[in-house]
């Protein structure tokens, strides 16, 4: 039996943080040619990567790796204070910041906590770009807590004096067992707006939800390395529906399909929509009708950095 329908998914693929970056890239490599050099992925999806490098752009995992007098932009992930002083320290033309407003906005609180004497306890994956440079800004005084295990088990030095973050891709589903476990553990724990969390996250994980009530299967574009587009999988799967992460329709195994009336699509915050039209012609060409499901239509728009915005 052949795949009869695809339903996409609404709203999927980039959100406003990636649409940024990448085009903070694009337009630097415009204004400056290239080499470029872009500290860690810019976002993290296989094919963008690709296709910057193609075009002369250079990432690095080091500052030391840029050569003096380059120009260097920084990744939607965010950096710690660190790599900051380590850029000025090196003699570079432009050092342009495309951080997401969203996981700067978290980088500003554990300042502002720090300095009001807080203790932070991170919610997130440590090896996260994202984690890291969070925890880079205060790392004598922030806890990284990944699962509820570690939330069970931490022992943070002042109990009174603590505040919970979060890493912003991840949904308010993925940290609440988390944040309940310290709540109950720290009566003065204060815990983080919800606004930290990233409104794009939080959209394609419901839209996920509503998607999986209506199909058979689910699959996700998105690459191995990102957080979000692992984290719908995982929404599908707790659902009982059974779903796979896919770079592109390269990647869909004939023997998941046997049986298969309806397929669900969607993508990561990092994914180009190119690759989810390609996988639904995939569908198309072998006789399937396509849809969507999900209301929410996302507005929001981030700012370009001001190196390249004129």
């Amino acid at each position: 039996m052949a795949v009869e329908k695809v339903i996409l998914a609404k709203p999927r693929g980039f959100c406003a943080g990636v649409e940024m970056a990448i085009e903070t890239v694009e337009r630097a490599l415009e204004k400056h040619g290239a080499p470029l050099y872009v500290f860690h992925e810019i976002v993290h999806n296989q094919h963008v990567v690709s296709d910057f490098k193609q075009k002369g752009v250079v990432f690095v995992n080091s500052i030391a790796e840029v050569p003096a007098q380059s120009n260097v932009i920084f990744s939607a992930h965010g950096v710690s204070p660190a790599i900051w002083q380590a850029a000025r320290e090196k003699q570079l033309r432009w050092v342009i910041d495309a951080t997401c407003p969203l996981v700067d906005k978290v980088h500003r609180e554990v300042r502002k906590f720090v300095a009001q004497d807080y203790w932070i306890i991170l919610v997130g994956h440590r090896n996260h770009d994202e984690i890291v440079g969070t925890s880079g800004e205060a790392p004598a005084r922030t806890l990284v807590v990944e699962n509820v295990a570690e939330a069970r088990a931490i022992a943070p030095p002042n109990p009174e004096n603590l505040v919970v973050l979060t890493q912003t891709t991840l949904s308010v589903d993925d940290t609440k067992e988390i944040i309940d476990i310290l709540k109950q553990r720290f009566a003065k724990l204060i815990t983080p707006a919800k606004e930290d969390i990233c409104y794009a996250t939080q959209n394609r994980q419901d839209a996920v939800k509503q998607l999986a009530q209506q199909v058979d299967l689910v699959l996700v574009i998105g690459s191995r390395n990102s957080e979000n587009s692992n984290q719908l999988v995982k929404v599908a799967r707790g659902l009982g529906k059974p779903a796979y992460l896919i770079d592109d329709h390269h990647g869909i195994d004939a023997g998941w399909l046997a049986g298969i009336a309806r397929v669900g699509i969607t993508s990561g915050a990092s994914v180009p929509d190119s690759l989810v039209q390609q996988t639904v012609q995939f569908f198309e060409r072998q006789g399937a009708a396509v849809e969507q499901v999900g209301l929410i239509e996302e507005h929001i728009h981030f700012a370009l950095p001001s190196e390249v915005s004129a």
